[in-house]
């Protein structure tokens, strides 16, 4: 799989303003390497209206060729036969996780150099490293923690994969890339867009 990292797009509903499935198929159109299925928050769905559209989303990405994550929600894996899952620091143990799915593609959020040095990176395929730029997308987001986070981890750890988080756009994702990152994330400004495709080749 080339740098599925690259341009990674996170969405739930509650992130749209219009048909979830719709954006991203555009999305996808568009040309973003990697999806990943967060419900979560204010307005989110849960049961079985949440496991429907995981299933919607997951067939776009499947008919695409394109890696579809969940955020957390380990239980929705072997449901949505996903091809990885992306943890926060307060989630569920990396090694559990890995004992239990190991071959899936696994991401954990990391945001300062104590939680990077006591995280097993040995069982993770990727860093999310940030968030890079203050953000509005997340209700709990930690301070912005600049570019020199991702350059400090690249010069640290240089063979592992890193995807810049937090309030990357069109207008500073380069940015993140020369810093160090493999791909950089972003929620709004695909789902916000009125022209996903010139969003997206723009990242």
């Amino acid at each position: 799989m080339e740098n599925y990292l690259r341009k990674y797009f996170i969405m739930g509903s509650q992130n749209c303003t219009r048909d979830p499935e719709q954006i991203l198929q555009e999305a996808i159109d568009a040309g973003i390497t990697a999806f990943q299925f967060r419900e979560k928050g204010e307005g989110s769905l849960y049961g079985q209206a949440k496991i429907e559209l995981g299933k919607r989303l997951r067939e776009l990405c499947l008919k695409a060729n394109i890696p579809f994550f969940i955020n957390d929600d380990v239980e929705l894996a072997p449901l949505l036969s996903v091809d990885g899952i992306h943890v926060g620091q307060d989630d569920r143990k990396i090694d559990e996780i890995r004992k239990e799915f190991p071959d899936l593609l696994l991401g954990l959020s990391v945001s300062n150099v104590k939680e990077l040095e006591n995280s097993p990176l040995h069982l993770v395929d990727y860093v999310g490293a940030g968030p890079v730029y203050a953000t509005k997308t997340k209700d709990d987001a930690k301070a912005a923690v600049g570019l020199e986070w991702i350059t400090y981890i690249r010069n640290n750890y240089p063979d592992l994969p890193i995807v810049g988080i937090g309030g990357i756009d069109t207008s500073n994702a380069r940015q993140v890339i020369e810093a160090g990152a493999d791909g950089v994330s972003v929620i709004s400004v695909i789902t916000k867009s009125d022209n996903i495709s010139q969003t997206v080749q723009a990242l």
